[in-house]
């Protein structure tokens, strides 16, 4: 039955070991529904009064974002899965959802992000958002 209803994956990347985890675990699900999946990198946004400082750092993420979906392209190839990168501006929680919605996926896949201890503990703030407010599955990958 799920087999008939996930075409679409979106899988939010920002090049933690647990969005590539996350990556991994659609390109498996992809395999068994013949689905495309959607690679979501957002950079986010800052007030205009810190734009000068900001300016420098959103050309670094941006340098990075093309390098990570280059690297997350190359591994669904290799296993013969259509990836389609994507790279925005915004907020990273309120972005994967609308485009969830545009888009017409059936289905999230998304990494947390564990990068202290008291972060592990938790769910991560962008995931727990996305869980949250999501009207489609989600699969949070640890």
């Amino acid at each position: 039955m799920i087999r008939k209803r996930v075409r679409n994956i979106l899988v939010p990347i920002d090049g933690s070991k647990n969005s590539f985890r996350g990556l991994d675990n659609a390109i498996y699900i992809a395999r068994q529904c013949h689905a495309i999946i959607t690679g979501l990198y957002v950079i986010p946004v800052y007030p205009k009064n810190f734009f000068d400082v900001v300016i420098p750092y959103q050309v670094y993420f941006k340098k990075e974002a093309k390098k990570f979906m280059a690297k997350a392209r190359k591994l669904a190839a290799q296993r013969g899965i259509l990836f389609k990168p994507k790279i925005i501006y915004g907020s990273p929680s309120a972005e994967i959802l609308d485009l969830a919605k545009q888009k017409k996926h059936q289905l999230i896949v998304i990494g947390t992000r564990g990068q202290s201890v008291l972060k592990e503990v938790f769910m991560g703030s962008v995931a727990s958002a996305v869980v949250h407010r999501s009207k489609i599955p989600v699969i949070v990958v640890k």
